[in-house]
């Protein structure tokens, strides 16, 4: 494929995507009777835990006079809003007293909602179902929840790590900015990473799968040092899947006889011009030995931390500019996340089955 498109980005840029889950929190932010605010899709989100600990997520606004609800007492049931006391059930949002009406009022309590959603916790994070901006009680809606998402794992014991950082830019460009296979040699310079001068070819060879695509088992890039760290901790040839899908969900999985390793990186809109990277890594190479912790924690944030700078500095040009130019193949997997989102967005809207960008199997030729 040898072609270049400069365009603006299409009608849905910067959109954000609902009925998706979306890591909101660590687990361990949440402890005992104590509320934490966070953000998702632009909408305040105050979390807890009931009697039970099991997480709950609401809207973070009183539906009475939008007094934020974070600022209320909990008691394991209920959220009492601070400024007029009224008093909400945690996992419904289901009014369930208002301290100022009298016996003869005919308001119904249970007919009044503050904004709530589907909360579960998986993979150390508290995730959130993003069902529409208003939280609307689900007997509102024919949204069908699905299962929230799971890291793979590979075998019953294994280590887990946790990385994040904040990413000043819109959704659209931190989740290119994530799946873009050119910047390597350029960002992250480094011994243990790759050099101008490590640049080679790559062909490798992608499939479309349900809301994503694959780039299909191949073997590690040669000229990337953590890889051939784990070639020596292992003694066996390994292999390489990554994975993108819908919303915003990058996977990776290593593969080298009995020893795997298996990674996740999201990227969650915040605010518009805001997003949140979120990777685990989960392992069972060497797991008495600090091979894979040294590679994520002391080496992994400094990549993120590369990433972090080259976005800062971007959003300067992005002030003035809103075209892109997306080039041969190495965009290709950027076009086809703003094909997947349009084809997304339109199977939502007309009720019929996405219609893939990626038809068949194809191989990209790029640089990197």
């Amino acid at each position: 494929m040898n072609d270049a498109t400069a365009a603006k980005p299409t009608e849905h840029a910067g959109e954000m995507l609902w009925e998706f889950w979306y890591p909101a929190l660590r687990s361990g932010q949440l402890r005992g009777r104590k509320l934490v605010r966070a953000m998702l899709l632009d909408v305040p989100l105050v979390l807890g835990r009931d009697a039970a600990g099991q997480p709950f997520a609401l809207r973070d606004v009183c539906p009475h006079r939008a007094f934020p609800l974070s600022f209320g007492p909990f008691d394991g049931t209920v959220v009492e809003c601070a400024y007029h006391g009224w008093q909400f059930d945690a996992r419904t949002g289901q009014c369930r007293h208002i301290p100022s009406l009298t016996a003869d009022s005919k308001i119904k309590c249970e007919r009044i909602h503050a904004g709530s959603f589907p909360c579960e916790e998986r993979d150390g994070y508290v995730w959130v179902f993003m069902t529409n901006p208003e939280g609307r009680p689900a007997g509102e809606t024919d949204v069908a929840v699905p299962p929230v998402p799971e890291l793979p794992t590979f075998s019953p014991r294994y280590r887990i790590a946790h990385l994040a950082a904040d990413l000043p830019c819109s959704v659209d460009h931190g989740i290119i900015g994530l799946m873009d296979p050119a910047h390597g040699p350029f960002v992250h310079q480094a011994w243990w990473w790759r050099t101008r001068r490590s640049i080679r070819e790559k062909a490798k060879q992608f499939e479309p799968i349900p809301n994503g695509f694959r780039m299909s088992p191949h073997a590690p890039s040669a000229n990337s040092a953590p890889y051939k760290i784990l070639k020596l901790a292992t003694g066996e040839p390994s292999t390489t899947t990554i994975d993108f899908v819908l919303p915003n969900q990058r996977f990776e999985q290593i593969r080298a006889g009995r020893y795997w390793l298996s990674s996740r990186t999201t990227v969650t809109p915040v605010r518009r011009n805001l997003c949140r990277l979120d990777f685990v890594a989960a392992w069972n190479i060497l797991p008495w030995f600090p091979i894979v912790p040294f590679i994520i924690h002391v080496l992994g944030p400094r990549f993120i931390r590369q990433d972090t700078e080259v976005i800062e500095k971007q959003a300067l040009g992005l002030q003035y500019e809103d075209r892109m130019m997306l080039v041969d193949d190495a965009d290709r997997p950027a076009r086809w996340y703003f094909e997947l989102k349009a084809a997304h967005l339109e199977s939502r809207r007309t009720g019929q089955p996405l219609r893939h960008p990626i038809p068949a199997p194809l191989t990209l030729r790029w640089r990197s």
